[in-house]
């Protein structure tokens, strides 16, 4: 599995956007994790690990990305 993912704006199968920033790693075990903020709500800052954020899920009968990428971060998104 690659370390890395596109920072940028993604939809999450239920619908919901969210701003991706980058991917860190775990002090303990350097398991890899996404750093994203929701686009709605507070915008509280959170990490889910990149193997579950990159897995695919059933919807309706198909299979489709978990988060789907939608497009580049835009500037005033940037900064954590």
């Amino acid at each position: 599995m690659t370390s890395t993912i596109e920072p940028g704006i993604y939809q999450h199968y239920k619908g919901n956007y969210y701003a991706v920033f980058d991917v860190a790693r775990h002090s303990e075990d350097e398991s890899y994790l996404v750093v994203y903020r929701p686009c709605y709500g507070e915008k509280a800052l959170w990490v889910r690990p990149l193997a579950m954020f990159s897995e695919t899920v059933e919807k309706d009968g198909q299979t489709v990305p978990r988060f789907e990428y939608i497009k580049p971060l835009p500037e005033d998104l940037k900064k954590i």
